[in-house]
C-alpha cells in the first residue's frame, strides 16, 4: 500500500496540484481501503475537511496506479 506522501507525489506529478492529507484519508474512507486514524483527531466520525468532489478522482487514480483498488 502507497503512502500519503507517494499519493501526493504521484498526483502533483500527474495532475499538477497538491492534495492535503485529510482529502487522501476521506477518499481511502469513500473506497473502503481503512485510512490510518489521526492522533490529534478530536472527533473520529466528523470530517472537517472531506475531499472535493473534483479532487477525488485524481486520488483514485492514485489508488489504481499503486493497486491499493
Amino acid at each position: 500500500m502507497a503512502t500519503y506522501k507517494e499519493i501526493q507525489d504521484w498526483v502533483k506529478k500527474q495532475y499538477g496540484f497538491s492534495v492535503k492529507t485529510c482529502w487522501i484519508a476521506h477518499a481511502k474512507d469513500i473506497c473502503h481501503l481503512n485510512p490510518r486514524k489521526a492522533p490529534n483527531r478530536q472527533d473520529p466520525n466528523l470530517r472537517t475537511n472531506p475531499c472535493p468532489s473534483d479532487k477525488l478522482e485524481p486520488i483514485k487514480s492514485a489508488f489504481y496506479f499503486y493497486k491499493m483498488i
